[in-house]
């Protein structure tokens, strides 16, 4: 596992971008180092960027991280990577796996048990595609860090 957090900074006047990766390894401690990551950015954007970044928020974009992650590592069967940037206070999460199966969501189903991590990050991103890559599939999920969440 592989990680390299950076900040890099925009335009003059604008707020600096954050940038941090993750190479997984299919280990058993990649969803909690991803974790771990999204924190730290998340704390970096608010402290270096003044962007006002609200507990919720944090837990949310740990639950998006958490579910691409998980899915990567169940379904992908050589590497994947995460990757995260800020642009303002926007944050864009962007997972690569090696996998070409496109993931769709599935009709709600109270009785269903598990397979409802696409639609948890769906409901939770404002933007979400999955596309393919020359070397599997490339998911990425945006969402406002500085909205007011519930």
């Amino acid at each position: 596992m592989e990680e390299t957090p950076d900040g890099g900074t925009g335009p003059a006047g604008a707020a600096p971008e954050l940038e941090a990766s993750l190479a997984l390894d299919g280990g058993p401690s990649c969803i909690a180092q991803a974790r771990h990551l999204a924190a730290v950015v998340l704390i970096k954007a608010k402290e270096r960027c003044g962007i006002p970044v609200v507990t919720a928020t944090v837990e949310i974009v740990q639950l998006i991280v958490s579910e691409l992650v998980t899915n990567a590592v169940k379904h992908a069967p050589g590497p994947a990577s995460l990757h995260l940037r800020t642009s303002g206070p926007l944050l864009r999460i962007e997972l690569r796996d090696s996998t070409p199966h496109m993931p769709a969501t599935r009709a709600p189903d109270p009785e269903r048990i598990g397979q409802h991590g696409l639609e948890i990050v769906a409901a939770l991103a404002e933007t979400l595609t999955v596309e393919p890559t020359a070397d599997g599939k490339r998911i990425v999920a945006t969402l406002a860090l500085d909205a007011p969440r519930a």
